[in-house]
């Protein structure tokens, strides 16, 4: 039996996803979280294989939470599943230790084949997430300056670069306004942009905020 626990916090979504699951007699959803703190307890009493992951969980991000699992439990497999796109997240994924990317849209044979794969200590990696990870060899790593970014600055770029201020960034992240705006400038000069409008252009150039 594969066990996984389901981390969204998003009631509806981690309610459609054990409906999928639950038709599969060798998978059993044990768990479910709705933040990175909340799944990490659950990890610590529950016998898991795999984690499904959201990218966007309050507070600490799927991002940081999956470095902490890879970490304390290097044997569960984690399959990150987000609302944006493989070109916005995939590689920092995959290159943080994630087995594997799929989007929220996945057809759910594709899901299920994933977890199986995973299950067994394989990657799943999508024809999609394959060209990515070619091309970024192929370029000797990056080809883009946003993937210089480090994981909390490439969050703060994507707030900014919505719109949220500073201050909202600060609250939302539990992050001080100072530490933020060094953020800010860290970001501008990794982009070798002046303004967070340049920011802004620059993201939607890239497709960053699909």
């Amino acid at each position: 039996m594969i066990n996984v626990i389901i981390a969204d916090d998003h009631e509806i979504i981690r309610r459609g996803l054990k409906q999928i699951l639950g038709g599969e007699s060798d998978i059993s959803v044990v768990a479910e979280a709705s933040s990175s703190e909340d799944l990490m307890d659950k990890l610590k009493k529950i016998r898991c294989h795999v984690v499904l992951l959201d990218i966007s969980l309050p507070g600490r991000s799927g991002i940081d939470a999956l470095k902490d699992i890879k970490k304390l439990y290097p044997q569960v497999g984690v399959l990150m599943l987000s609302m944006y796109s493989e070109k916005v997240y995939a590689l920092r994924a995959i290159r943080d230790g994630a087995a594997g990317y799929l989007t929220k849209e996945t057809a759910s044979d594709e899901l299920i084949l994933a977890i199986k794969k995973v299950s067994a200590g394989e990657k799943y990696i999508t024809p999609r997430v394959a060209e990515q990870l070619a091309s970024a060899i192929e370029t000797g790593g990056t080809s883009n300056l946003h993937e210089n970014l480090s994981d909390r600055e490439f969050e703060i770029f994507k707030l900014l670069a919505a719109g949220k201020t500073v201050s909202h960034i600060a609250r939302e992240l539990f992050l001080s306004v100072k530490t933020v705006n060094a953020h800010r400038q860290n970001i501008l000069q990794k982009l070798h942009l002046k303004t967070t409008a340049e920011m802004v252009r620059y993201a939607i150039e890239h497709k960053l905020l699909d």
